[in-house]
């Protein structure tokens, strides 16, 4: 093998172009089986981000069932999940233009066309159920108000009529509705304001009468200080959930006396923070054995549990999520360092993992992958933070005698949530050029416990700002990257930590802000439901404690930034309104900063088309570029 050539970090010659990462950032993002068949929604980049149904039947092609301009998508809590439900080949799914239920009967001949089932109103509807004692879909609707906060309430939609009748209504939020085998019991999970689902919710349960209506539900689980997730039944009748009740999120079910059992107590989590509808991170193979999802120090497992006994399932995936299972086989969403995250099958017999279905994405050669290092490091308040550091990797080319690269430290979103360890072709855009990745999993992330996950309260904006900071410097005073040349990055509520870093600190040269938040008060006067009082357990009450929402606001502490920032925001944002990045801009640039504003008109909360993904990486790399001084024909040669 030649040796590799030396040059300047920044500079390699990539053979990922801002276009293959738009192209390949393909991912499943929602899975039911239905008998032998599966079905799952896939995104469509090059159709302006629309979102497509395909089934997958035995030792068959995929095959699309949604036809464009059609896309299986649901605003509810305004990122969606669980748009879709399918039952003996008939599909009932939300579309996004308009937010109503189409049904699609599969045992037709092609081609199939969608029928509207609901009437075009101010009503959305996720996390889709079939009932099986009566011809109707079970769902949580969110209706629009005028003057008031949407109703939130699980809903009976009829077949026949598409008429839309409330069976539980009276929290703030519900999710999880799920209906025991013999359709006589309904369990779901609600909370209300302030608490967010992972902090503390119920579980409750009621009778389905024979004409389809509720006995009043009866709380079973969960309450002040504890987290339940993903209630489901055994084929036997058990109803079965995950509560973080000992301090991780382990598997439990409900006894017949009434009380609660751990069925397998680690530290561990099966859950994922209920961002979505749709997750599920266990199932049943057979009556007695679960195959089932954990995350453990940053990374996901697979298993099965019987009678107590969990058994790892040997596999190279890091990242897995959405599992479903039938007769002694399971589907699930999976990925790992090296391969991107696609649709796999789990044989219970065989224990044996095979790949069912991969989307499309931009090959990269093994020896021009960055795989990730799990590091944890002090951070302030004697505690430890976690991160993934990727090092520059180039099949051909290598950093120049003495040089280190420089670093791009990465907030993910959330921030109540985790960075993935599947293959990311973002994260190899830049370490194929040269530059080293540090994506941290700062206080307050999940995969680590209720504690860790529970440190960021009250200290948002300042313990993950912290942990980042943190990470950065280690790195620098170890001689891994140039400390001179480091720039920070994060979206959404990773654009807060990126803004406060370069006020509060003095440890990065440049910053990238992905609709970030910049002014926290005015995020808790003008959001959606979801999240409109999540600041209060992040930061404080409000405006009880407005003096710590303005203090830890990057908007009021402009004037202590110097380094140049890159803004980009989608301008039909509900989550955090674009007048937050136009107003931020506006300080800096007052102030004689570089602060480039990329707007696209056409996207939401999170980028979805394609062009406008391949332009905000090219926008961003050219002024990393810039501001590093990097000059290469290479450097930004995207393709």
């Amino acid at each position: 093998m030649p040796p590799k050539r030396a040059a300047p970090c920044g500079t390699w010659p990539s053979p990922l172009t801002a276009d293959l990462v738009a192209a390949g950032g393909v991912r499943p993002q929602g899975l039911w089986l239905d008998g032998d068949d599966t079905y799952w929604v896939e995104s469509r980049p090059a159709e302006q981000g629309r979102l497509t149904l395909l089934r997958q039947r035995p030792q068959g092609a995929s095959e699309e069932v949604v036809p464009a301009p059609f896309s299986v998508r649901t605003r509810v809590h305004e990122y969606g999940g669980g748009a879709f439900a399918v039952a003996g080949g008939t599909v009932i799914f939300a579309n996004d233009a308009d937010q109503r239920l189409y049904r699609i009967d599969t045992t037709l001949p092609r081609p199939w066309q969608p029928v509207a089932l609901t009437a075009p109103d101010a009503t959305r509807y996720a996390d889709l159920q079939f009932d099986p004692g009566h011809p109707r879909l079970l769902c949580i609707a969110e209706r629009t108000r005028q003057g008031r906060e949407p109703e939130n309430f699980i809903a009976s939609v009829a077949l026949a009529t598409g008429e839309v009748e409330p069976l539980v209504r009276g929290a703030d939020f519900y999710a999880f509705p799920r209906i025991d085998p013999t359709g006589q019991r309904l369990a779901f999970i609600a909370w209300n304001h302030p608490a967010m689902p992972w902090d503390e919710c119920e579980l409750c349960l009621a009778e389905i009468r024979a004409d389809g209506s509720l006995t009043p539900p009866v709380k079973v689980a969960g309450g002040a200080g504890e987290s339940i997730f993903q209630p489901a039944w055994s084929p036997s009748g058990e109803l079965h959930f995950v509560s973080d009740r000992n301090g991780f999120s382990n598997l439990h079910r409900l006894a017949s006396d009434g009380g609660v059992e751990c069925l397998c107590a680690m530290e561990a989590d099966f859950s994922s923070p209920l961002w979505v509808f749709g997750l599920s991170t266990y199932a049943w193979l057979d009556e007695r054995t679960i195959v089932c999802l954990f995350q453990k120090s940053g990374m996901w497992h697979l298993a099965t549990l019987e009678n107590g006994r969990l058994a790892a399932v040997d596999t190279s995936l890091t990242e897995l999520g959405l599992i479903h299972a039938r007769a002694g086989h399971a589907v699930f969403v999976a990925g790992s360092a090296a391969e991107p995250s696609a649709l796999y099958a789990f044989d219970g017999y065989s224990r044996e993992v095979a790949l069912l279905h991969r989307p499309a994405f931009a090959p990269v050669a093994t020896d021009a992958i960055a795989h990730p290092q799990a590091i944890a490091f002090p951070t302030s308040g004697d505690a430890v933070a976690h991160a993934l550091l990727y090092l520059p990797t180039h099949p051909d080319y290598a950093p120049m005698p003495d040089e280190r690269p420089p670093l791009l430290v990465v907030c993910h979103g959330g921030p109540t949530t985790s960075t993935s360890t599947a293959l990311n072709l973002n994260t190899q855009f830049w370490t194929s050029r040269g530059f080293a990745v540090l994506d941290v999993n700062y206080r307050g992330s999940t995969g680590y416990g209720r504690a860790y996950r529970k440190a960021l309260d009250g200290q948002w904006g300042v313990a993950d700002v912290e942990d980042c900071v943190a990470g950065a410097r280690m790195l620098a005073e170890q001689g891994i990257v140039d400390g001179a040349r480091m720039a920070i990055r994060g979206s959404s509520a990773g654009g807060l930590t990126v803004l406060c870093a370069l006020a509060f600190h003095r440890a990065f040269a440049a910053g990238a802000s992905y609709y970030g938040v910049c002014d926290l008060e005015a995020l808790a006067q003008d959001t959606h439901k979801f999240e409109s009082h999540y600041l209060e357990s992040l930061i404080g009450p409000y405006p009880a404690r407005a003096d710590l929402y303005r203090a830890r606001s990057p908007i009021h502490a402009a004037l202590r930034l110097s380094c140049p920032v890159i803004f980009f925001q989608g301008l039909q944002d509900r989550v955090v309104p674009p007048a937050q990045a136009e107003r931020m801009v506006a300080a800096l640039r007052d102030r004689g900063l570089a602060a480039p504003l990329v707007l696209f008109r056409d996207e939401q909360h999170g980028f979805r088309r394609g062009e406008n993904i391949r332009r905000a990486l090219t926008d961003e790399l050219r002024f990393y570029c810039e501001v590093f001084g990097i000059r290469s024909d290479n450097a930004c040669d995207l393709g």
